[in-house]
């Protein structure tokens, strides 16, 4: 038998063992498991397997490498460069609206074709031909705009030959960037709302509108700014393009490794504490870095081998990982840039943004925690040796000084009254400082340079999405279609809040199917959320309602690409994975129900007292709800019971004392007969919980 088979084997008995332990209650881990040191050999397997499974299912990360010095030299400097300039314009301010925009989406768009091929197997040589035409053209429609600035602000659509020449290189330009970067659904998607647009006086029912022709669509796309340079594109130029860039400096400073250690000294060592520790490094991680797919594939090659060495299966451990990745996106105080396009839509202050999405973020983790820990109690496993692990005071002394940017960050952002971009500005100078602090910690000139040619591409992503998202927009503004949906869905839903919702929730599934998690946003919000705020729901309170399920899209089979790609680190099967992690997640899906029906849950204009009371009463039933998920506490649940304690957990979530009080009592009777139970098995402690 080969190794290879061998290994099979061995893992196949591995999860047969694990899957029956978890239904009997058997311990299948004796004392905690030791953290050894990973060989150099193991580290390379896991990064190979992570490459992989990012190939595979993240078609950000298919970038192709450049053995050319000259043109490796050429993408560097323009990758350099194009940090150089919005960290420039940061501080000193930006050129007009449509020329700084097109100046981003220009330089975003020469580095995606000459670093993304045109398909996965186009690595030939010859193919830098036709990728340097495009990216030459990508720098046509800045020079032209550059050229004829007032010419085509001040003709108010009056489009000439060649304005319509240039408009449809750029969506052409764009698409096909789309296409390299993120896959099929956004450029198809945007394809779709063009036909829409040009043949609206063929559509059917609501469908149909006057129609439009190619030249006000064009218009519409590269002279305004409710097309490609759009608010989508004017975030991404500004906020996000600052924060990912941000995100490069403190993962060039050591910060990712720092997380894993801290999460390691504080949870490493309780009950399945590596799944604990997956959770907390990558709730971190991805409120800063924005993918949940990237943010899998870095801490889940760390992260999954522990949860499977300690006792977890592979399902579950790649569903831990996708979960809590994707959970990252709603965790204040960067929420992956999602916040800024927030605030930057419904025109409020990022901080309002900010404040009130701590509250439902904490419960989405706590409910994910609640969950593990009860999964681990279940099986019988343990944590992780005291002495492999780090000590907090040990992991402090060596990194902690890069928290200080962290701080620095929320301080400049909550209370200092200047504004975002100046903040985040300030924060990459103080992250450098910082930084030189310690040697370990300490980044050289290449470094540094480094860190901005980093921060540029791994920007690549979000800002080609957001300028073709811009299409979808244009169309949708043009042809009044968001409040043709809107009034679809309200009428569908017979104007009864409670189905809006519900059918509000399933088109944000639907159209973030595939998508990455801002794109996403920006579809949901202007599609969907029009019918929230028609039934009186606040707009905030809408917009964030539907990123919750725009993002959830990512963990929700058929198309969960999160789940898939924890699942080809893990060895999982992805459908598996995806129906675990759906399973995981089952608080985030309840919990933007609640603060539609109970605002005081986001903390805005309430008293203290009342603001306790509601945060209380949603953590006991998130807790709750955890409980009869997983179907255990102190002794295995009867499936009546835990419809029943499901039951009791919603009707605590009411606005209503009786039902509060009914819940109360479902819930008592619930734990009543289980403590019993656990009481005649000689098994009723605090260590059976």
């Amino acid at each position: 038998m080969t190794d290879e088979k061998k290994r099979t084997a061995a893992q196949a008995a591995e999860g047969t063992e694990r899957e029956a332990a978890r239904g009997t209650g058997t311990e299948v881990a004796d004392a905690p498991i030791t953290l050894e040191p990973t060989d150099e050999a193991t580290r390379r397997e896991q990064e190979r397997e992570a490459a992989e499974a990012a190939a595979k299912y993240d078609s950000e990360s298919r970038t192709r490498t450049t053995e050319w010095r000259p043109l490796a030299l050429l993408i560097s400097g323009v990758a350099i460069f194009t940090a150089l300039y919005h960290l420039y314009t940061a501080y000193f301010g930006t050129p007009p609206t449509l020329i700084h925009r097109s100046i981003h989406v220009s330089l975003i768009l020469f580095l995606t074709f000459m670093l993304y091929p045109p398909a996965r197997r186009a690595r030939a040589a010859w193919w830098r031909i036709p990728d340097g035409v495009l990216a030459v053209l990508s720098l046509v429609p800045t020079a032209y705009l550059w050229q004829n600035y007032e010419q085509v602000v001040l003709q108010a659509g009056r489009f000439t030959t060649a304005d319509v020449v240039v408009a449809t290189l750029l969506v052409v330009l764009v698409l096909e960037a789309a296409r390299r970067v993120t896959g099929w659904a956004l450029p198809i998607l945007a394809l779709l709302f063009i036909a829409f647009g040009l043949f609206g006086r063929d559509m059917p029912g609501l469908l149909r509108h006057r129609g439009y022709d190619w030249d006000t669509l064009a218009y519409q796309f590269m002279a305004t700014t409710e097309g490609i340079f759009g608010t989508a594109v004017g975030v991404s130029s500004t906020y996000i393009f600052l924060f990912i860039l941000f995100g490069a400096f403190l993962a060039k400073s050591g910060m990712s490794q720092m997380f894993n250690d801290l999460a390691l000294a504080i949870a490493g060592q309780s009950r399945g504490g590596p799944a604990k520790v997956a959770t907390l490094a990558s709730g971190f991680m991805g409120s800063i870095n924005g993918s949940a797919i990237a943010n899998v594939v870095s801490t889940g090659a760390f992260t999954i081998p522990l949860m499977k060495k300690v006792g977890y299966t592979r399902t579950f451990a790649g569903a831990v990982e996708s979960t809590a990745s994707v959970g990252g996106q709603i965790l204040p105080p960067i929420m992956g840039a999602a916040a800024f396009i927030m605030a930057e839509t419904i025109g409020v202050p990022y901080t309002t943004v900010a404040l009130a999405a701590i509250v439902p973020a904490l419960l989405y983790y706590i409910s994910l925690i609640a969950q593990i820990h009860l999964r681990a109690t279940r099986m019988g496993l343990k944590g992780i040796s005291r002495d492999s692990l780090p000590a907090v005071r040990d992991v402090l002394k060596e990194r902690g000084h890069l928290l200080l940017p962290l701080a620095f960050l929320l301080y400049m952002l909550f209370f200092s009254g200047r504004t975002i971009l100046f903040s985040a500005f300030l924060t990459i100078l103080v992250t450098v400082a910082v930084a030189m602090l310690r040697k370990t910690t300490r980044m050289s000139l290449r470094q540094i340079l480094e860190a901005l040619k980093e921060g540029t591409t791994s920007a690549l992503s979000v800002s080609i999405a957001c300028a073709s998202v811009g299409v979808i927009v244009g169309v949708v503004t043009i042809s009044g279609f968001g409040v043709t949906l809107a009034s679809a869905i309200v009428a569908l839903s017979g104007g009864v809040l409670f189905w809006t919702l519900v059918f509000t929730m399933l088109a944000c599934l639907v159209l973030g199917m595939g998508l990455p998690s801002i794109p996403a946003y920006i579809i949901t919000a202007t599609m969907a959320a029009p019918a929230l705020t028609t039934l009186g729901v606040e707009p905030l309170v809408a917009h964030l309602f539907v990123f919750y399920f725009g993002l959830f899209a990512n963990i929700t089979p058929p198309v969960a690409l999160a789940s898939f790609a924890a699942a080809g680190i893990s060895g999982g099967r992805p459908m598996a994975t995806g129906m675990a992690s759906l399973k995981l997640a089952s608080a985030g899906f309840v919990i933007p129900y609640i603060f539609v029906f109970s605002p005081d849950l986001l903390l805005r204009d309430v008293d203290a007292l009342t603001g306790i009371v509601v945060v209380a009463t949603a953590l006991v039933a998130v807790l709750l709800l955890s409980t009869a998920i997983e179907g255990h506490f102190m002794e295995d649940m009867a499936w009546y019971l835990r419809i029943v304690i499901a039951a009791g957990a919603l009707l605590l979530l009411t606005p209503h004392m009786l039902q509060d009080l009914m819940g109360a009592g479902l819930v008592a009777a619930v734990l009543a007969v289980q403590m019993l139970k656990a009481r005649r098995r000689g098994n009723l402690s605090l260590r059976a919980i």
